[in-house]
């Protein structure tokens, strides 16, 4: 992994809610990573979400469904999986680009975006998740070529600045977001085409977004979100544990080590 971050990679994801990496890893880490990523999703049953414990999220047939073949928790399933999301050097780098002293782990995701696989909306992250942070984070490797002709990532740059905890749930509109937030009409998009092994860091409230998958092949990446240490439940179930969610008590740290290890 190349975690090495310079004063301007952490001013320029400060300031723009974003930053890709190139050569993140290298061709021999690509395959390690894409094969037991696969590995885990093959040992999943049937159209289950969530590997392990966690809320009984099953793959449909509605529209969402259509935009991305998605896997949850896979570190649960692979320990290959597990050293690539965990990796301490990751952690000090998400610590350097958002000015916290620790991590945790919120839940990692595969994305498959299927030959001619919708679009993917503009959207914020963290008011989906079961905290609310300006800390928190997420990691996307792309695991295959990322590109124009495939849906590759969109980024609103400074958004993070503007966006609150308000979001709308993805829906066939790719631009709904603007509902909520006029204001972020006239931000120009970054499109993030990416190679094989680049990887692009995003704040939790950054307005992002994927194309259409307009190929006869798949593109497929591995994303992975993190919560700053210390953050408390805001009442909203994610992908929790039921038993665990009905336990919880807004204001409630989030710090079960069992499902949300510190990295």
């Amino acid at each position: 992994m190349q975690t090495q971050l310079t004063d301007e990679d952490i001013r320029f994801y400060r300031d723009n809610g974003y930053m890709i990496r190139r050569n993140f890893l290298d061709a021999e880490q690509v395959a390690e990573l894409r094969s037991n990523v696969l590995a885990a999703i093959a040992a999943m049953p049937g159209k289950r979400k969530i590997a392990g414990v966690g809320a009984d999220l099953v793959e449909g047939d509605a529209y969402y469904d259509r935009v991305f073949t998605q896997r949850i928790n896979l570190w649960r399933l692979s320990d290959v999986v597990q050293r690539y999301m965990q990796s301490p050097a990751l952690g000090e780098m998400l610590c350097k680009l958002e000015g916290a002293d620790r991590f945790r782990l919120w839940h990692d995701q595969a994305f498959i975006k299927e030959p001619f696989g919708n679009p993917t909306a503009l959207h914020i992250d963290n008011p989906y998740w079961s905290f609310h942070s300006r800390q928190s984070i997420s990691i996307w490797i792309a695991l295959e070529d990322a590109t124009l002709e495939n849906g590759c990532l969109c980024f609103l740059p400074g958004s993070h600045k503007l966006a609150r905890y308000d979001n709308v749930f993805l829906r066939d509109e790719f631009g709904a977001i603007f509902d909520i937030y006029p204001e972020m009409k006239d931000i120009q998009p970054v499109h993030a085409v990416m190679r094989a092994g680049d990887c692009s860091f995003h704040n939790g409230l950054t307005v992002h977004g994927a194309g259409v998958n307009m190929t006869t092949g798949r593109r497929m990446a591995m994303s992975c979100a993190y919560m700053p240490d210390g953050a408390v439940f805001n009442g909203q179930q994610n992908i929790l544990p039921d038993s665990y969610f009905a336990e919880l008590r807004v204001g409630d740290p989030l710090d079960n080590d069992e499902l949300n290890p510190l990295i």
